[in-house]
C-alpha cells in the first residue's frame, strides 16, 4: 500500500440506503473518507463504489473486514495501486480577462485539458487524470483567478486481468 493511501473498490446492491450504511461504518469507526464515487455497472442491480481513505495495514484490514459483513456489499477489494488505473475528473472555472486568456489556454494545452464553456469573462475547463495532475493544474490557475472548482473524487479499475471477481449476475 502506498504510504497510507487506500483505494477500495466494491460491488454493492443498487438499492437505497446502501451508501448510508457504508459511510456510517466509516463514521462509527472514526475513519475519514477522502473521496467517494459511485456508479451503476453494466448490471443495473449492481453499483460500483470507489472509496479513497488514509490508513495503515491495520486500518485497511479493519475496514475491509467490516465492509464484508454488510449484507449489500457483494465484494470489496483493496486495490493494488501497482496494477490499477486511477483517475479523477475536475471541472474548474476561471476568470478569463483578455490579458490572462492566453495563459489559461497555454495551461489547457500543456495539461491536456478541454475548454467546455467560454463567456466574455470566464472560461470553464475539464481535466481528467491522477490527483497530482489535477492539483498541479489548480495550482497553476490559482493566481489567474479560480472562481469555482468541482472534483468527482477518484475512480479506479484494475489493469488487464486484475478485476473485481464477484459474478454480478447473482
Amino acid at each position: 500500500m502506498e504510504s497510507g493511501r487506500l483505494i477500495l473498490s466494491m460491488l454493492v446492491n443498487n438499492e437505497s440506503g446502501v451508501l448510508t450504511r457504508i459511510s456510517g461504518l466509516f463514521a462509527r469507526r472514526g475513519f475519514n473518507i477522502d473521496s467517494l464515487s459511485v456508479g451503476e455497472t453494466q448490471n443495473p442491480r449492481v453499483s460500483r463504489v470507489t472509496i479513497q481513505a488514509a490508513g495503515d495495514e491495520y486500518v485497511r484490514e479493519q475496514i475491509v473486514h467490516q465492509l464484508e459483513k454488510l449484507h449489500d456489499v457483494l465484494v470489496v477489494v483493496p486495490m493494488d495501486l501497482t496494477q490499477t488505473v486511477v483517475r479523477e475528473l475536475l471541472l474548474v472555472k476561471v476568470r478569463a480577462a483578455p490579458d490572462t486568456r492566453g495563459q489559461v489556454l497555454d495551461a489547457v494545452t500543456v495539461f491536456r485539458a478541454k475548454v467546455i464553456d467560454l463567456t466574455p469573462t470566464t472560461m470553464t475547463m475539464e481535466l481528467t487524470g491522477e490527483m497530482s495532475k489535477l492539483d498541479a493544474f489548480i495550482a497553476f490557475l490559482t493566481p489567474l483567478g479560480i472562481i469555482e472548482v468541482c472534483r468527482t473524487g477518484v475512480t479506479a479499475i484494475g489493469r488487464g486481468e486484475y478485476m473485481l471477481t464477484k459474478n454480478e449476475e447473482e
